[in-house]
């Protein structure tokens, strides 16, 4: 069976509300953390919650459609799926075990290397985020956009200082630096609805932390790509990534323009 875009989005955005919920249960709750593989990254009893609840949702009404998680073992049969749900189910898990309230839920689907529907929903923030390929780019039920350009030129940028300092001095020179947000979907986020103008993505970022929000990013006026300007493409055998540049569309050459790195 061919499901739509808008059905593929609902169904993206109840499994995402009640993923969030469950993860929101262990929030501030003294939650188990353990370690992965390489035993720098952390994962928390409610990652593999909100993992297993997605799953359920998404994969017992398209059983069809191919499975990429974070916090799930590989399987390489997605790679000749036609749509591939593509998951985070706690974007920012750093920022949960601090109780820092920026941490997201972050689920896509992806067709032909691109996504064509995305959800983000940040719970402790009460922020829904939805788009499709149609266009369709909403915070809350209100249509968003990036900023403005700034008449003086400035520009707010959030990005680990070693990667700032790839960019040559002129346009550093140029920018307001904001805090660490260390959940990277939702940095795109604040991008697609003008609280950031930039961020610069240490190599290694995933296809679970960028589908969802690369979608919703685009579609508010702004580009992800790596740091040639090429666009990401999505479910390959490997889904990481190198350095990376996000950035609302008139801002963004000027930022890959000025890479050294």
């Amino acid at each position: 069976m061919t499901f739509s875009l808008a059905d593929d989005l609902e169904l993206l955005r109840v499994a995402a509300l009640a993923a969030g919920r469950v993860a929101l249960g262990y929030f501030r709750n003294d939650v188990q953390v353990f370690w992965k593989n390489d035993g720098a990254s952390p994962v928390t009893a409610a990652d593999h919650a909100a993992n297993d609840v997605l799953k359920e949702h998404l994969l017992r009404a398209r059983p069809d459609y191919g499975w990429l998680s974070e916090e799930s073992e590989d399987d390489a049969s997605r790679l000749s799926a036609a749509r591939v749900f593509v998951i985070d189910p706690i974007d920012g898990t750093r920022a949960f075990m601090t109780g820092r309230e920026t941490w997201a839920v972050s689920a896509a689907v992806v067709e032909g290397g691109k996504p064509v529907a995305g959800v983000l929903f940040a719970p402790a923030l009460k922020e829904l985020f939805l788009a499709d390929a149609s266009g369709r780019t909403e915070k809350n039920g209100q249509t968003i956009h990036v900023a403005s350009s700034d008449a003086a030129g400035r520009f707010t940028v959030s990005a680990a200082d070693d990667v700032m300092g790839s960019l040559d001095a002129n346009l550093r020179a140029r920018m307001d630096k904001v805090g660490r947000i260390p959940s990277l979907a939702y940095r795109l986020a604040m991008i697609a609805d003008g609280r950031l103008d930039a961020t610069l993505v240490k190599p290694d970022a995933h296809d679970w932390d960028l589908a969802a929000a690369d979608l919703i990013l685009s579609n508010a006026g702004g580009v992800l790509s790596d740091a040639l300007g090429a666009a990401i493409v999505y479910n390959k055998p490997n889904p990481s990534h190198g350095l990376l540049v996000a950035a609302r569309t008139d801002l963004h050459r000027q930022v890959t323009g000025a890479l050294s790195y």
